[in-house]
């Protein structure tokens, strides 16, 4: 029976803010980030969907395992890999978990946190949450759209990503651990700032 959740991992960005390195393709415990990211999300035996700029970018070896979605128009922004990846998805998906693919500190625990919660196609939208340098619990990604949402993702456009969408529906916050809803990763300095603090 197929599964009624996909997980949705964007992954068509430039890394405009890296300095001419692929922040995706950064190391983590010894593979590629997006990688990283792949295994966490297929061993929630969710379906797995990436986003890639072209069938022949090298972020596409880095995601094996999952089913790889070319965005021909990925220089419009984050809204053009969220259409792209919603297009492909089976008729049997009733929600889809939604993330840029710079979240190095994201479990597969995690995901299914997220799944877990879940309401079904016509319930709230469910966004993760963390904890940020203060304490304070601030959302995050991923975030759990039901199905009922995919026609408003589909008309988005530019770089905004679901913004709009998530001011304006019904949003449950699901906390995380720590502050992995939070950690994304575009500028060496942020990845320095991380690895340094890991050790």
């Amino acid at each position: 029976m197929p599964h009624p959740l996909a997980i949705l991992l964007l992954a068509a960005g430039t890394s405009s803010r890296m300095q001419g390195r692929d922040k995706l393709m950064e190391d983590v415990d010894g593979q590629p980030l997006l990688a990283h990211l792949v295994h966490q999300a297929r061993a929630t035996d969710l379906p797995v969907y990436v986003t890639l700029p072209g069938p022949a970018h090298p972020r596409a070896r880095a995601a094996t395992g999952a089913t790889a979605v070319p965005v021909h128009d990925a220089a419009e922004g984050m809204s053009a890999s969220i259409r792209a990846g919603l297009r492909v998805l089976p008729d049997t998906v009733r929600g889809a978990l939604l993330l840029p693919a710079d979240m190095p500190e994201l479990t597969t625990a995690d995901f299914q946190q997220m799944a877990a919660r879940f309401q079904g196609e016509n319930g709230p939208i469910l966004r993760a949450s963390g904890a940020d340098e203060t304490g304070t619990l601030r959302p995050g990604h991923p975030v759990l759209f039901p199905k009922r949402c995919f026609a408003a993702l589909q008309k988005l456009r530019g770089d905004t990503g679901a913004r709009a969408l998530l001011q304006d529906d019904r949003v449950e916050m699901v906390p995380l651990p720590g502050a992995r809803a939070l950690t994304d990763l575009d500028t060496p300095e942020a990845w320095a700032h991380w690895r340094h603090h890991r050790k």
